[in-house]
């Protein structure tokens, strides 16, 4: 067996590979580190990011053979494990935001326009973003942050995050009603 997985691979062949042969489990870590750290990176920041993303791969491989690939994927399960260490870090969370929200917009850097523009319409909204954020409950912020950071789907937040996909549904409607509302406030009053 090679220390490669290939990603046609189920999650059940993966947990039962790596069950064998401990040394594969690494493969696990380079298919799914990239994303596990930038959607950590993007509740936190990078330095407590690359904390966290190598947390979440030491948990996952210490609990590996409590990995049920019947319970949901692989992909789920690792963003669930992040998710609870970010919780763990949530007041340092907190206090990111807020430092976002009484940030201002930075300086535009040069380079191509679309760049430009992009990175001036990001920086405006950044702080109200932030402040906003702070606003939303752990729960509707987990599934906000995971669709939005990590990319998953409904049922992958949902197995992530153990709750139902109606669950999941009504918190990210929720949230997004709330970041809309109280984004709306701060353009009208600020």
């Amino acid at each position: 067996m090679t220390a490669e997985l290939d990603e046609q691979a189920t999650d059940a062949e993966l947990a039962a590979r790596y069950r064998r042969d401990p040394e594969l489990f690494t493969a696990v870590h380079d298919l799914h580190f990239r994303d596990i750290y930038r959607y950590v990176a993007g509740r936190l920041d990078t330095q407590a990011a690359e904390d966290i993303a190598a947390e979440t791969f030491l948990l996952a491989f210490d609990q590996r053979d409590r990995y049920d690939p019947e319970r949901g994927g692989l992909r789920p399960w690792l963003f669930g494990i992040a998710t609870n260490l970010v919780a763990r870090h949530r007041r340092k969370e907190a206090r990111h935001y807020r430092a976002l929200a009484r940030l201002g917009p930075e300086p535009a850097v040069e380079g191509h326009e679309n760049r430009v523009v992009t990175s001036v319409a990001a920086q405006r909204v950044q702080p109200q973003l932030a402040r906003a954020l702070t606003a939303l409950s752990r729960g509707e912020r987990d599934v906000l942050l995971l669709v939005a950071l990590g990319q998953l789907s409904y049922q992958e937040v949902a197995q992530a995050l153990g709750i139902s996909t109606g669950t999941v549904g009504s918190r990210l409607s929720r949230a997004r009603a709330k970041l809309h509302d109280l984004i709306d406030k701060e353009t009208v009053h600020g």
